[in-house]
């Protein structure tokens, strides 16, 4: 018995690392990334990543359960602090943003799952931000006639890296801070300082060219 639960829990860790690897990888060199390089990063063989992952495809759909497992125990944590429905809101997208190098979902590229697992987990984070937009409503603090696919699919926009803009996260807080000011009924949210300008874009052009 010791023997089999080993090999088991051998097996989680490396698909573990196989994964955490992956989307490190995929982040840096994008979806083509060769499985070997994902292997040696792990710091395991080619054949180990193809007994849990035969191919390209299957890799991704194991990241993108695992992206909506990070983004359903964001939410877990969101629900556990109480907070009114224009903060749970603006803590699920800088939440989202935080992780964002980790969440290979199709709105960002990846192949749509249809699978009752994923779209039960597609399903949770809806309704969980539909919970959400309903005590802003209740409690006064939203007015905008926003849905759940309103704040997913601008959390995919604000969260997906511009290839060559400049200091993609400070951008990314302002657009939250945009978004979270037309979502409020007394605002203003406060929107992260200094503003990014003509000539930062410019700037972060030539670092690129």
């Amino acid at each position: 018995m010791p023997g089999p639960r080993k090999a088991r829990s051998d097996a989680e860790a490396n698909r573990r690392r196989l994964l955490a690897a992956a989307v490190t990888a995929m982040y840096r060199e994008g979806r083509a990334v060769p499985l070997a390089t994902i292997a040696a990063e792990a710091g395991v063989g080619v054949g180990t990543l193809y007994r849990s992952y035969p191919d390209r495809d299957a890799l991704l759909r194991a990241l993108e359960h695992r992206a909506y497992g990070l983004l359903n125990d964001l939410l877990d944590d969101i629900e556990r602090e109480g907070l009114s429905g224009l903060d749970a809101i603006a803590r699920y997208l800088t939440g989202s943003l935080a992780m964002s190098d980790q969440l290979v979902l199709p709105l960002r590229g990846a192949p749509p799952l249809v699978t009752p697992p994923a779209i039960e987990a597609r399903e949770s984070i809806n309704r969980r931000l539909e919970a959400f937009l309903a005590a802003g409503r209740a409690d006064g603090g939203i007015r905008a006639p926003v849905n759940a696919t309103d704040l997913i699919a601008f959390c995919s926009l604000v969260t997906h890296p511009l290839p060559h803009g400049p200091d993609g996260e400070h951008l990314a807080r302002r657009q939250i801070a945009v978004f979270l000011n037309g979502l409020a009924t007394g605002g203003p949210v406060e929107v992260p300082a200094p503003p990014v300008t003509r000539a930062d874009v410019e700037r972060a052009f030539r670092r690129h060219a």
